[in-house]
C-alpha cells in the first residue's frame, strides 16, 4: 500500500470510494464537479502554487494493483479565508449563599479561536481494507507528511470528529439547539458547511453563551463523544498525543481534538535515515517510511531495520517508494513502544 498525492486521472475511481462513503462524508461530496475542483486544488497545493490558507492536501491510498482503498487530507489553516466556529464547553458559576444554593452549568460559548490552525480531514477507508496497518497508514501518513514540511503548516493540528447521529442522519444536538435557528434538518445544514457555505453561522448562530440545561437530555448526552464509526481514528490519533480539551463540532457536538505538532509522537520521533537494501528479520517492527517529496510524495509502511543512521527495507518497498539504495527517507515506528509491546 502506498499513500500519495491525488491525481486527476484518480477522479472516476475516487467518486466510486466517496459514494461508498455515504452521506455524512461531507467534506468529499460525491458531486463530480466539486470533486474534480478539489482535485485540481490539490495538484496546485501539492505543486505549491497556493497559500497556506487555501491549501488543501488530498491524499489516496492505493494498493499494488493501483486501485484507490481509501482517501484522508490536511488543510494548511482553517478559518482564513470562512469562518471557522465551534462551540467551547464551559462553566457558568451561580451561587445564592442566602439560599445555600450554588450551581456550575456547563456553557456553550460560540468561538472561532482555532483560526489559523491546520486540519487534518476527510478519511476514509474502504470497509473490505479495514485490516492490517492500513488505517494507520492512512491516517498517520498525513502526520509524517507535516513533520517533513511543517513550514507549511500551523504550530497546532485540529480533526473535528463526526458526531452523534443515527442511521437517518438526525443529530440530537442539532434537533435540540441548530434548528430552530436555521429551519433546516441536520444533513442540510452539514453539507453546506462541507461545501464551504458557512457564513450562514455567523449570521443566524446566537452569540450569547447557551446553557446545556436548556437541552434535551439526549442532545446533552453526546456532547463531545464521537461516532462510533469515528472511534477507530479517535483512538489512533490519541495514541498520537492528540486531546480533546473542550470544544466541539456546532452541529452534531462531535468532539474536536487537537495537539502541538512538536507533541505529535509521528512528528516528534520520526528522523532522517539513509535507506538501504537488505532482508529485515520476521521480528523487525513496521515503520511508516516517507520518501521525502513534496509533490511526489509516497508514503508506505513496511517491516525495517535500523542500523545506525541507515533503514534496511526489502526490494518492494523500496520500489514502492520510488527509492534507490542510498536515497534519505523519514521514517518513525508505526507503532509507539507501548503498542509494540501489546501486540508483541
Amino acid at each position: 500500500m502506498i499513500v500519495r498525492p491525488v491525481h486527476v486521472t484518480d477522479l472516476p475511481a475516487l467518486l466510486n470510494l466517496v459514494r461508498q462513503a455515504g452521506p455524512g462524508f461531507t467534506t468529499l461530496p460525491a458531486n463530480e464537479e466539486r470533486l474534480a475542483h478539489r482535485v485540481r486544488w490539490a495538484q496546485r497545493t501539492f505543486a505549491e502554487q497556493v497559500e497556506r490558507a487555501d491549501a488543501d492536501y488530498l491524499f489516496v491510498l492505493e494498493d499494488d494493483d493501483q486501485q484507490l482503498v481509501g482517501v484522508s487530507a490536511l488543510v494548511g489553516a482553517v478559518g482564513l479565508r470562512e469562518p471557522w466556529y465551534n462551540y467551547r464547553v464551559g462553566l457558568t458559576v451561580s451561587s445564592s449563599p442566602d439560599l445555600g444554593i450554588r450551581r456550575q452549568i456547563p456553557t456553550l460559548f460560540l468561538n472561532n479561536e482555532m483560526t489559523g490552525q491546520s486540519e487534518i480531514c476527510s478519511l476514509f477507508l474502504r470497509p473490505d481494507q479495514r485490516q492490517g496497518s492500513n488505517g494507520r497508514l492512512l491516517s498517520l501518513g498525513r502526520l509524517l507528511f507535516v513533520a517533513e514540511f511543517p513550514h507549511l503548516f500551523g504550530d497546532k493540528l485540529i480533526a473535528e470528529l463526526r458526531g452523534s447521529a443515527d442511521e437517518q442522519g438526525c443529530s440530537p444536538f442539532w434537533d435540540s439547539l441548530g434548528r430552530h435557528f436555521f429551519k433546516m434538518d441536520f444533513s442540510h445544514a452539514d453539507h453546506l458547511s462541507g461545501l464551504g457555505s458557512k457564513s450562514f453561522i455567523a449570521e443566524l448562530m446566537p452569540r450569547q453563551p447557551l446553557y446545556t440545561c436548556l437541552l434535551t437530555e439526549q442532545a446533552q448526552a453526546v456532547i463531545g463523544k464521537a461516532h462510533p464509526n469515528t472511534e477507530p481514528a479517535l483512538k489512533i490519533l490519541t495514541a498520537e498525543g492528540f486531546a480533546h480539551k473542550g470544544y466541539i463540532d456546532i452541529f452534531d457536538a462531535g468532539p474536536v481534538i487537537e495537539a502541538p505538532v512538536s507533541n505529535i509522537r509521528t512528528v516528534r520521533d520520526s528522523q532522517p535515515l539513509v535507506l538501504a537494501i537488505g532482508t529485515p528479520d520476521e521480528e523487525a517492527p513496521v515503520w511508516l517510511i516517507h520518501n521525502r517529496r513534496l509533490e511526489n510524495c509516497r508514503i508506505t509502511a513496511a517491516q525495517a531495520r535500523q542500523v545506525g543512521n541507515s533503514l534496511i527495507v526489502d526490494r518492494l518497498t523500496a520500489k514502492r517508494l520510488q527509492l534507490q539504495p542510498g536515497n534519505s527517507v523519514r521514517a518513525v515506528p508505526l507503532l509507539n513502544q507501548q503498542q509494540q509491546a501489546v501486540a508483541a
